[in-house]
């Protein structure tokens, strides 16, 4: 009987003989699945963040346009609804911080300026006068500073004194046919300076005493003495403590309706020169009245409705009362002052007339704050030595209690 062979089929032999376990290759295969699984995995995340990252990016873009959308240019109807946004806007580091600059301004510091004015001022004689009582003399035998000393702490204490020059300062031997006729040397404008008068009005009747050269001289003596001087329509605008003080000097006797318009154009002149304060100065009126006339009145409430924040007038001689229009001030005569028109005048009362004006940031302050000192134009009893003085005790009540009985007269005028 032929062999059997044996069909079984052989299992496949390992290397070495061994039990037979899973092969290198397959487990190869195994971790490249796996490595293979994570790449895919990583590449879907990497797409995801990337689709997140555009899908971003789009919705930012999408945000800015909206947002420049809104606050487009006005139209030319020139109208432009402000955009509302609660974003805190940083300011251009080019632009110019115009808020900041004007807190960080300091504001300024009220400015007061104390003024005085006093009447007429005659600085010499008339030639037919008896030269020993003179004010020519005296000023041979005292000098200049004689004649101011007893009101020169007063003009030193203010900011600027203003006085009437009546007379003239020359050489000249043309002398005008009139009753009196006023002149001094040139160097008479030196009692002016030593006694602390920094400007003096030269509109008035003795002006021209010695003819048109007489004038000039007077105002070149007044120029060397650094004397500010003003009148008819020269004007003057002075800076005192840094505020500007415009000076105005009208001459008006007889021809009351020329002198309107005169005023008028000085106070614009002034103005428009920049004067912060302006004070008119007339010479006006009629010698040896009480009362102002009606064209004192016209005139100096006119000088009022202009602009003008203080009227002083003088040539009467003696002293008129104060009236106060519209909050300002007009005095109507000072009366005599520092005068060698007479040498014994039958009343000597004077007064320096003071007001104080304040300015706040270049602003005049509705303030009315005066000080009425009275004089008598002499230091001494019975005669003129040209040397006005402060009164005291009953004499300066009674030359108050003058000026505030012509004060009330005024109401009755007008």
């Amino acid at each position: 009987m032929a062999e059997k062979k044996n069909t079984r089929p052989k299992r496949s032999a390992k290397p070495g003989g061994k039990k037979a376990q899973p092969s290198i290759q397959g487990h190869r295969k195994n971790i490249y699945r796996k490595s293979r699984y994570y790449r895919q995995r990583q590449r879907r995340i990497h797409i995801c963040l990337g689709i997140l990252a555009v899908l971003l990016v789009l919705i930012v873009g999408i945000s800015l346009h909206s947002c420049s959308s809104s606050a487009k240019p006005a139209s030319s109807t020139g109208t432009q609804d402000a955009p509302v946004s609660n974003k805190q806007e940083i300011p251009d580091s080019n632009t110019e911080d115009t808020t900041s600059e004007a807190e960080s301004t300091p504001t300024q510091a009220p400015v007061t300026l104390t003024i005085s004015v006093v009447g007429d001022c005659t600085l010499g004689t008339d030639e037919t006068f008896d030269y020993s009582t003179s004010l020519n003399a005296y000023y041979e035998n005292y000098g200049k500073e004689y004649f101011l000393q007893n009101v020169k702490s007063i003009f030193q204490a203010d900011d600027l004194t203003i006085a009437n020059m009546e007379g003239t300062l020359t050489e000249s031997t043309q002398r005008a046919d009139k009753t009196f006729a006023f002149k001094a040397p040139a160097s008479y404008a030196g009692i002016l300076t030593s006694g602390s008068v920094e400007a003096v009005n030269t509109a008035n009747n003795h002006s021209h005493d010695y003819g048109e050269q007489s004038f000039t001289d007077t105002l070149s003596a007044l120029d060397d003495a650094g004397i500010v001087h003003f009148g008819y329509d020269e004007t003057a605008v002075m800076d005192v403590k840094g505020i500007k003080v415009g000076l105005v000097g009208i001459y008006e006797l007889n021809d009351h309706l020329e002198r309107e318009q005169q005023l008028k154009d000085n106070i614009a002149k002034v103005k428009s020169e920049g004067a912060q304060l302006t004070i008119v100065i007339f010479h006006w009126g009629n010698e040896k009245e009480t009362v102002p006339d009606s064209n004192q009145i016209t005139l100096g409430r006119l000088a009022i409705d202009q602009g003008a924040d203080l009227v002083c007038g003088h040539h009467p001689h003696v002293l008129q009362g104060i009236e106060t229009y519209k909050g300002k001030n007009i005095v109507y005569s000072l009366g005599n002052f520092c005068f060698g028109g007479n040498s014994a005048p039958s009343d000597m009362d004077s007064m320096i007339f003071q007001q104080s004006f304040t300015f706040s940031n270049g602003s005049l302050q509705n303030d009315n704050v005066t000080n009425i000192i009275p004089c008598s134009i002499s230091s001494a009893q019975g005669y003129n030595n040209y040397q006005p003085t402060p009164a005291e005790g009953d004499e300066k009540t009674r030359i108050m209690e003058k000026i505030q009985e012509r004060s009330s007269m005024i109401d009755t005028l007008s």
